[in-house]
This record gives C-alpha cells, structure tokens and sequence, in this order.
C-alpha cells in the first residue's frame, strides 16, 4: 500500500548563491521534505499557503502533491536568500510570510487517513505546537516535527515540549547540542524516536536509550539547502511503508546525500533509480538465487515449523506461552565462543537430561520456568533482572553457565523489561492492538520496533522470529493479511548456508579470507554480507511460491546440512545438485545480539 504523507508547511520562493552566482529556486522545509517523500514513493498533501496565482517555480508543485490550505497572493509567500559559501549556510534574508499565521482551524477534520502527519517549525514553537495539538485531537495516527537553529536557540524548553508530544522528531546536531543542555532525559526510555542529522558526518538515530549511526556516501556537496527535510520526508516515507527506522533513515541519507549534488530542489526532480552509492563488496548471484528457489519450491522437507515440541516448547494453550515468546526470542543471539580472535565452537550441552544445541538449549532453559515461576517472564521481573538469576537459568546440567555472552543477555532482558513497563504495553496488549489493524503485521513492527531487545537489529531478525512464532504456532495468536510477507530471518545459520550454497558472490578478497579463516570481523565486514544476503532471501519466496517460514525454516535445518565444524555431507543434503560447494565459506564472526 502507497504511504499517505500529510506535510504542514509552506513553499518559499528563495534566492540560492553558490559560488558567487545566484540562482533563484523554489524552497521550503515543507516543499523539501514534500519531494523526499514523493521520491521515496509517499503520496503526499501539503498544507500551506497557496498563491491564487502560483508563480513559475511553484507550477509543478500541483502535478506532484495534493497542495490544500488558505489562498493568499504571490507576494504572502515566504521567500529566503541563502548563502552557501565555505560549508557554511547564511540566510541573509528570512521572510515567512503567510506561514507564520496558518490556523490549525481549517485542518481537515478527520487526519486518520494518513500514515504520518509532519510539521515543519513554522517559524515559532507556539505556533508548532498549537498544529501538534489540533492533528492529535483529529486523530493523527503518528506525528512527526522538526526544529529551527532561532527555536532551539530562544526556546529551548518549547521544543523539548514538542519533542515529547510527537512520535518522531528531527534536527540538526547543533539544534540537538543546544537542546541537550536544558533536557535531563534526552534519551527518552519509552522508545521516542529522534533523527539527528550531521551533514556529512551521517545521521544519528535514537530509539530510546539505543543509538544508532549511519554515515554518508562522500559525494561533491553543491548546495545543502533542505537536505535534513529531504531526510525527513525520505525517512518519514519508509517508515510509514513499514521499514525499521534504521533502514529507513539509510534512504533518507542516501535521497539527501544525492539531492546536494545540484542546487536547489532538481536532484528531487528527476529519477534517481539508476543511482548507487555503494561500493559493491557483496553481490547477489541471481543465477544461483533462481536454482534456490527452484530447488525450495519443490522439496517436500521445506515446511513452516509450528515452533511446539515435546521437549523444549510450551505445550499448546499454556497461559504463560505468549509471555515465555516475547521474553525467549529477544535472547536468541550468540550462541557460540571464540578464541585467539577466531570461532571456538557452537554451544552444544546438555539441560535436563537433553543434550541440545543454541536456540533450542535456551528454549529449555527458559521452559523450567514456565509452571514454578510463572512471573519470571514479565517486565518487571525482567527490568530487574540480575545476572546471578540469569547464570542459574542458563546452567548445564553439570552446573556450569554455558552462555558465552551471559551479560548480553542480562542486559536484553533488561531493556525488554524496562520499555514495556514505560510504555505501558504487556504481550497481550501488544497483540491485541495487532489484531485490531488491516495488517497486522506491519503494526506488529511498528510497535516491536519500539521494545527494548528487539529495536536494535535493522534487520529484525529477532522481531521476524517472533512474528513467524507467533503466526505459526497452534494458538495462532497472529494471523498476517493476504498482502502482508515476513522479512527474512538472518542469524548466522542463514548466512553460513548462503555463502556455502552460493547465493552471494565475496567480491573483497580480504572479506573472503576473514571468512574462510574465521577471523572476528568488523561492524561493516558484517553488515555487507549480512545486508546482501537478506535482500537475496527476500526474494525466495516469490520466486518459489513458498512462505517465508518455509524458507527460513529450510536455512535453519542448514546447521544439520552444513554445521559449524565438521564438513558437510554433501550427498545426503537435498541441495546438492545446486550449491556451489563453497565449504571453506563461513558465517561472519562478530559478537551481536541481532542473531
């Protein structure tokens, strides 16, 4: 479905020197971040002045967006002379014209219809906020704001109200420096979700107390007139989609980081599909994808697992069950030691008299206490969990705590614990918001997004298991709209299959003998495969008219085609007669707690 952008805030008509020479180009912070929404596939409507006769550089405006608000003449509009000169920006002349007197009034009456609602500063926070008080009372799904340099100067307080009354919220790195010195909490614990734009420096992403970074592609900056709105409507588009933050402001760098090539608003103006910023370490082999897939949709194994067992799973209709899910699937990560900066070996012990391996050893472990500590599996106990409760959960049968990342888990656990007690949210409440939505699985990401143990991988892997559990086991507790396909779930058994199978080429020969030789990688060695290997998955179930619990499931019994540390046999693996053979290939080494 087509996101609907609903954008507060005028064009302007302004006067750009670059260079020693001006050029006069349409503006705005509503129109800039109109077009990095349209860019980014949003259809948008625009609420601000509108000339009764619309000058030159505004004609196209109509033919882009749907543009509603209060007729006023040419001469109303806001207009700025802006100089760029040495990476400095000057606005030698600021006029705001009519925007500075838009009445919150003549809104449209019922705002429920669009994804996002954005405002721009309007030139002052009362006015900023009398706007995020009207489309909250109109029933604006999510509302998102931005800050001015004068604001966040004058008012600093004013804006921090605004910041805690929206979903989302934008500035620059010196707004955010001036802001931080009057707020006490600018990491809000409840999951408030701030972008914080640094030019070429990248963007700063906070989810609560989580942070996260992207940098920008090194391009020949122009004019970075309306680059952080080009973000914002860039980022504000995909996430109405239904992207992970993260995901979605690495195409609002990249819009903006290709829109201050030109000057003024032309790189928004023209098809930027053929552009690509990436310097291509990781590549999909499309031949070999097709022979996957292939192979996928014709094997009788490949099945979706309906995650209940005998041995390490709730039995059905347990009444912890929904509450033991939520808590066990956040800790489905690093199961497995290293040494001398190279893997060791995969957890493999025994708990209560089973000898089980990672995912499955933790499920027991966690399952001892569905029926004799029932309260263990919620948030408060989890906000204050210790790491002595923790080692005694995870012993072996023989007493020793087997988990090689103990302390990740504590912390996990804890930030699980303390984002649901903030916000108010139990496993039930959370489903019973999702069963309420046309697609419930995008509100499900929507809302897990926001959760403390799950809101760190841009990937989800840990948010897709737990979508894919829930819809798969016999309780049904989630059942997705025809329309709706789970992500792929990436953890390292995937990525080891794919390497070895062949679904990606290593470009980087000293990525491939990082891998080879099992070396610790770093952040990015990681993410350039993992990243590649995810969009090859994404498309196997269309190409094989599987789900995509039936592929995940086929990559996850990989661990039995093709594990750790002995070599594959490959004779006896259903795919065989399509893997490239790839057997020195393995799974990037990193400590995370994505997977």
């Amino acid at each position: 479905m087509t996101p609907s952008i609903l954008i507060i805030g005028s064009p302007s008509i302004d006067l750009i020197d670059v260079n020693n020479i001006s050029q006069q180009v349409a503006g705005g912070a509503g129109l800039y971040t109109a077009l990095g929404a349209i860019q980014s596939g949003a259809e948008v409507t625009l609420f601000a002045p509108k000339p009764i006769e619309i000058p030159l550089k505004l004609a196209f405006v109509e033919k882009k967006m749907k543009w509603i608000g209060p007729s006023i003449s040419q001469e109303q509009l806001p207009h700025f002379h802006i100089i760029q000169s040495d990476s400095n920006t000057i606005y030698k002349e600021a006029y705001f014209g009519s925007e500075a007197d838009l009445d919150p009034i003549i809104l449209p009456d019922d705002l429920s219809e669009f994804d996002i609602v954005h405002i721009v500063p309007l030139g002052s926070t009362k006015q900023q906020m009398k706007f995020v008080i009207a489309c909250r009372e109109r029933g604006a799904k999510r509302i998102s704001a931005g800050t001015a340099k004068p604001m966040a100067e004058n008012e600093p307080y004013e804006v921090i109200k605004i910041k805690s009354a929206v979903d989302f919220f934008f500035m620059n790195n010196y707004e955010s420096d001036l802001i931080n010195k009057y707020e006490k909490d600018n990491k809000i614990l409840n999951a408030k979700i701030t972008f914080i734009t640094a030019g070429k420096n990248g963007v700063i992403i906070n989810q609560g107390t989580h942070v996260a970074t992207i940098n920008s592609p090194r391009v020949h900056q122009v004019d970075p007139t309306g680059a952080g709105d080009t973000f914002c409507g860039a980022t504000l588009t995909k996430i109405a989609s239904g992207h992970h933050p993260v995901m979605a402001a690495r195409h609002g760098v990249f819009l903006a980081s290709n829109m201050v090539t030109g000057i003024g608003p032309e790189k928004l103006l023209i098809d930027i599909s053929t552009i690509n910023f990436d310097t291509k370490r990781v590549s999909i082999n499309h031949k070999r994808l097709k022979k996957i897939a292939d192979l996928i949709s014709k094997t009788p194994e490949v099945f979706s697992f309906p995650f209940i067992d005998d041995i390490t799973l709730p039995p059905k209709n347990h009444p912890v069950t929904l509450d033991y899910f939520f808590v066990t699937t956040l800790q489905q990560f690093s199961f497995w030691s290293h040494k001398n900066e190279r893997y060791f070996k995969p957890l493999i012990e025994t708990v209560s008299g089973e000898q089980l391996k990672g995912a499955f050893y933790l499920f027991k472990a966690y399952l001892k206490k569905i029926d004799i500590d029932p309260d263990f599996f919620s948030p408060q106990r989890q906000a204050n969990v210790t790491i002595e409760e923790m080692e005694n959960l995870f012993k072996s049968d023989n007493g020793f705590n087997v988990m090689p990342a103990l302390q990740l888990h504590v912390d996990m656990a804890q930030a699980y614990g303390k984002t649901m007690l903030e916000l108010g949210w139990t496993p039930k409440s959370i489903i019973d918001d999702v069963k309420q939505s046309e697609l419930p699985l995008k509100r499900f990401f929507e809302l897990i997004d926001r959760i403390g143990g799950y809101r760190e991988d841009p990937l989800r892997k840990k948010s897709a298991l737990l979508a894919l559990i829930l819809e798969q086991r016999p309780e049904k507790f989630i059942r997705f709209a025809d329309i709706e396909m789970l992500p792929p779930v990436v953890d390292y058994h995937c990525m080891r299959a794919s390497l070895r199978l062949g679904l990606v080429d290593i470009e980087d020969k000293i990525l491939k003998q990082k891998l080879h030789s099992r070396q610790l990688v770093s952040v990015q060695d990681e993410w350039d495969v993992r990243y590649e290997i995810y969009k090859a998955v994404n498309m196997l179930p269309n190409l094989s008219g599987q789900s995509m619990g039936a592929v995940d499931w086929f990559f996850f019994m990989s661990r039995k085609r093709c594990p750790e540390m002995t070599d594959p046999v490959c004779s006896s693996c259903v795919a065989d007669m399509v893997c490239a053979k790839r057997k020195d290939f393995f799974q990037p080494v990193i400590r995370t707690s994505h997977y």
